[in-house]
Formats: C-alpha cells, structure tokens, sequence
C-alpha cells in the first residue's frame, strides 16, 4: 500500500522528509558516480496511453546481500527543475509494493498518469541509506522537449528485471515486451566515433555527414532476441516515428579493456602526441605499453599501481557514461577519468554540472556539460569547453604521470 509521506507522519521517514524540501535543481546527485556506491538506481518510463507511464524503478545492489530496511525508498513526480518538493508529493516505497526482489536487483513498478495541462513531468527515484544517511537520486524525463515520447514497450533480462544497464555484451539477448503489436523493428550502426578533444580545445571537431544503418527487420516480442555485432542497435515499434530504444552492444569483456590496442587508446588522454604516436606504431604492443608506464613513473611498483587505477577508472566510466559511444570516449568519461568523481553533479533541463574542490585552496573548479537533442537517447551531453581549464587540467595530468591520483 503507497503511503504519502507528511513532515511528520512517521518518525522513520522524517529524515527522508527533511530531504524533501529540495527542488530537483538543487539535489546534489554526486552518489550517482561514486566509486564507493552501495547500490545504483535508474528509473525506466513506458509510455501506456497518451499521458500515462509505468516506472520501472531498479535499483542494483552494488554491496553484497543488502538489507531491504536500511534503505527508504520513495519516488515523486514533479513538473519542472526549479519548483519546491511538498512533502504530500514524495510516495514511499515499502517492501509490499516490490515486484521483484532478486540477487542482483531490488524492483518496484508503479503507474503515473500526468494531468493534460502539464506541459513537462520529470520522475525522481531516491533511496536514502539509513546507516550513513547518504542519498541516492536518480531522475527521467516523461514529458520534456528533450524527450520526443516515450518507447511503448521495454527490454528485460531473461527473469523479466527490466534492462537497467548503460550496455549489452554481444552475443548476450534482452527480452522485449509489448502491448502495443507482435513485432518490433531493428537497426544496427557498426560506426565508430572520434575521441572528445580536451576541456580547453575549442575548436569544433569535424562531423560525418553519413551514418552508415543496416535494417535488420523485425522479430518478435516476448522472444529473446540475440545482439551479436558490436556497435548499437535502435529498436523501433513504429518506423514512421523517431521514438525507439538505443541498445549498445560492446565486447565481452567490457566494461573492462579486453586488448593491448584498447589500452593504447584510453592512455590518449595522459600522454604526448609524440608517446602515443609512438604506441600505436609498435609491434609489440604489451612491451611498448609497459615500457610506457615504467619510464613515466620511473618505479615498476608506482607504474602498478596506476595502471590498477586509471583503468578502473575507465571502467566506472564505461560502467556509467556509455551512450551510444562508449563511456571512456565521452565528455563525460574523459573528465571523470582525469579529474576523478565529482564532489557535486547537479542536474538541469538543459545541462549536468559537476564541482570539484581544489586540493590546494578553498577554490572549486565546475564543469558544465550542455545537454543535446538526440532521438538516440535522451542522456547526450557535450562539455561546454573552454581556455581556461587549461591550468587544472594540465596539473591533474602531471599527477598522474608522476604515480599520484588527486581524488
């Protein structure tokens, strides 16, 4: 049975209520990307009828065997960035309305119809750890203009938890679900994308006029349905319309890197033309690659261990970044692997910003990234570049080559 919960209706939620009193512009959602989250949430909208969704809450459990009650979970619907939360808004989600509850996922679903005279409607998933009371938050667009419409059907896992990941390993299969039509249409792109230029490049990079698209048919739903190519998918249920479902599909071993050649791509961002030139060029790539690390280190043991962390930190990129490139060649994975995760993300209709406080003063350094129309997925965000992080961004590179991480 949903509860709304009052300012002080029950004494276990008042910390949860005290939350409350935000607007979603202001929730710092900086858990998100945290390399030390217990737990990771996504809200998945299917559009039923002209104003109404099914949300499908999922919430991966990240800790080993988490505790249901340590958690309060909650969801609320709001119509814009900027206006104030009610208390009477936020509904909780107790242990009785959990659809699934399984070793990888807790679950909820729950149906929202929005009036006929909200023009935008935006859904707020959050799970406040009770232990330490830290917040988890993660946010949709159900109606916005950066959201054409919403998909009318959804891709799960082989024991019906919705698809909660960024990816798809080839060669694995989604089930696909539909009450709208039997069949649903899908196209594949085998295009690979250039590396984002740094924070302090301004010039804009060149873009391919042509897309190369393979139409693949249509199969049917409730069948599980094998991606076998890297590259992405858009699963389409009416191919008049720009409305679809973007599947990236990756190697087996992502998001971990899985070759020699990877490598040499991703120390892009730490390295001189000249050292990366040399890379690409060598025959044996292993013994150039650890040539590398120890000359720049200048200690086998330092060269370890940052080999350890700077490819875990690719892999969190790639973990929560891809799109339809993946995670580490993104904007966003580019800044997260140099400067580490945000101390503060907040979100607006329009953008992402991140802060960062500066090691050695009381200064802090923001990053914004511009959010982009894109009809292949509604979370397409650009860095907004500029000259002057040329400063921090060369020091956070130096840190690195000397063996230290800032963060």
């Amino acid at each position: 049975m949903k509860k709304i919960i009052g300012c002080l209706a029950v004494l276990c939620f008042l910390s949860l209520s005290v939350h409350a009193q935000n607007n979603l512009q202001s929730i710092n959602q900086n858990l998100r990307y945290s390399r030390y989250s217990r737990i990771s949430l996504k809200v998945i909208p299917i559009k039923t009828a002209e104003r109404t969704f099914t949300l499908q809450m999922v919430v991966e459990k990240i800790e080993e065997d988490p505790d249901f009650d340590n958690y309060l979970f909650s969801y609320t619907i709001v119509n814009s960035f900027q206006k104030t939360i009610a208390d009477e808004q936020v509904i909780a989600l107790d242990r009785d309305l959990l659809k699934a509850d399984t070793d990888r996922h807790f679950y909820f679903e729950e149906t929202v119809e929005i009036p006929a005279d909200q023009e935008e409607a935006y859904v707020i998933f959050r799970a406040l750890d009770s232990r330490q009371q830290d917040e988890y938050v993660y946010h949709a667009d159900l109606i916005s203009p950066f959201v054409p419409e919403q998909p009318g059907f959804g891709a799960y896992y082989g024991n019906d938890i919705p698809f909660d990941q960024n990816f798809l390993n080839v060669e694995e299969s989604l089930l696909f679900k539909s009450e709208q039509g039997v069949n649903l249409y899908r196209y594949y792109y085998p295009r690979e994308f250039p590396l984002p230029l740094p924070p302090m490049e301004t010039n804009t990079p060149d873009i391919p006029r042509e897309t190369e698209v393979v139409d693949e048919g249509s199969f049917l739903v409730n069948v599980p349905v094998p991606f076998e190519k890297s590259g992405y998918y858009y699963i389409q249920a009416d191919t008049s319309s720009t409305t679809g479902l973007m599947i990236k599909t990756a190697s087996q071993t992502f998001p971990r890197v899985s070759t020699w050649e990877e490598m040499i791509q991703m120390v892009t961002y730490i390295s001189t033309r000249k050292e990366h030139e040399t890379l690409l060029a060598a025959e044996n790539k292993k013994t150039a690659l650890d040539e590398y690390w120890i000359r720049m280190t200048r200690d086998e043991e330092t060269a370890k261990t940052l080999i350890k962390e700077y490819f875990r930190q690719v892999e969190f990129a790639n973990i929560l970044f891809t799109d339809f490139k993946e995670g580490w060649a993104t904007d966003r994975g580019m800044v997260y692997i140099i400067m580490g995760p945000p101390q503060e993300v907040y979100f607006d209709k329009d953008k992402e910003t991140w802060v960062y406080q500066s090691q050695d003063s009381n200064s802090k350094i923001t990053f914004t990234f511009a959010r982009i129309k894109n009809i292949l997925t509604p979370n397409y965000y650009t860095l907004n570049r500029s000259r002057a992080y040329q400063p921090i961004w060369f020091k956070n590179i130096t840190a690195w080559r000397n063996g230290r991480m800032v963060f």
